[in-house]
């Protein structure tokens, strides 16, 4: 029989995730958005209340959350303030290609120490020519001797400038295209690592994305997760993976938008009565109602098929996409209802449209996110 009711554990964490959001994130939220100063109070709170690292199993420190679990916890983070969560979050994504091939030792040593460092990762995949187009790297590692030499660029890095560990994605046989590419752990202070600019940008402002370059970085060959390249399978299943928690994100920036804008709609009067009893808003609130709770099944049935070990891409690239889009719909709605409170700074919504709208690029576009599921349902 299909249940959708969590279970008393599931509910527990969902509790402790909220409670940790609304001591620690939503007060913070409108100054790290205003100002764009990367939350380190926050991410430092979220390694002493156990809300960081849940995809890394208990026996290497981590929370040990399956990905269901993390799909819960996103939601409410990205309800508080997708930026800051994504901070949190990011983790998760570097981490996960790890979790994919890396050896029980890599593990070890890799988990053990950001742990212990109370540290971040970045995931350290898209350059200035290669976005969608993830097999088209040009970064290079090179074997000299017991190293890899690792010289390129990347772009659009998520916690690149806090990081203390970087999963980097690069070229071991340039002449094979994405079958040459692997995935090499490159520790943050290894000489030659250049921190560039950061990227301003319209939403998710707490987060920190940055452009970096390698230059003849040399790591040892042990450094290399599981085999060498393998790199572009490595990064497929991690996306299989992480995807339903990005969808999870969007849907909680969807839900926070909505009970903003109804409990608005409730108080606000015109023409002697709320606003929300005039059928036109009615009929727009329905239909975001069923749009977020549509969104949060296709999420849970994602994160269920990877925990089953049954997802292969199409429903985390659906759940991406669709929950993606209607956070990105709700927002605009929520703000057209609040009208110019709405698209004032005295409301949250302004904001959740602007952050809503990054989670339709990252992680593969939309239109990519398409591509996939065509691809996978028209062979």
């Amino acid at each position: 029989m299909v249940n959708f009711e969590l279970s008393k554990e599931h509910q527990e964490l969902v509790a402790k995730t909220k409670d940790f959001a609304d001591r620690f994130v939503r007060p913070v939220a409108r100054q790290h958005d205003l100002s764009c100063e990367f939350p380190w109070s926050v991410v430092q709170k979220a390694y002493d209340e156990g809300v960081i690292n849940g995809a890394i199993p208990k026996a290497y420190g981590g929370a040990g959350h399956n990905s269901f679990e993390g799909c819960l916890a996103s939601e409410e983070l990205g309800a508080a303030c997708s930026g800051i969560g994504i901070c949190i979050d990011a983790n998760n994504l570097a981490l996960t290609p790890l979790l994919v091939g890396a050896s029980d030792d890599m593990k070890k040593r890799v988990f053990g120490h950001l742990v212990e460092s109370r540290g971040l990762a970045a995931f350290c995949l898209t350059e200035p020519e290669a976005g969608s187009d993830a097999g088209a790297v040009s970064t290079t590692a090179v074997k000299q001797g017991d190293k890899y030499v690792i010289n390129g660029k990347k772009r659009f890095i998520t916690n690149g400038k806090q990081a203390i560990y970087h999963t980097v994605f690069c070229n071991t046989d340039p002449g094979r295209g994405a079958r040459g590419m692997s995935a090499i752990v490159v520790p943050a202070d290894t000489p030659g690592v250049i921190i560039g600019r950061e990227l301003p940008k319209m939403g998710q402002r707490a987060s920190c994305q940055v452009e970096i370059e390698y230059k003849d970085v040399a790591v040892p060959l042990d450094n290399v997760v599981g085999k060498e390249n393998q790199g572009f399978l490595i990064a497929m299943k991690t996306f299989n993976r992480t995807r339903a928690g990005v969808a999870s994100a969007a849907v909680g920036m969807a839900r926070e938008a909505y009970e903003t804008a109804k409990k608005w709609s409730l108080n606000r009067r015109q023409f002697g009565q709320p606003i929300a009893s005039f059928q036109a808003i009615g009929f727009m609130f329905a239909d975001m109602l069923t749009e977020i709770t549509a969104s949060r099944f296709l999420v849970w049935n994602a994160a269920i098929l990877t925990d089953q070990d049954k997802e292969v891409g199409t429903t985390s690239a659906m759940a991406k996409y669709y929950a993606t889009d209607v956070a990105m719909k709700v927002a605009t709605n929520c703000v057209q209802i609040m009208g110019g409170d709405g698209y004032s700074q005295d409301y949250i919504v302004e904001k959740i449209m602007r952050d809503a709208k990054l989670s339709q690029i990252y992680e593969g576009t939309n239109q990519v996110q398409r591509l996939v599921v065509a691809k996978n349902t028209l062979k």
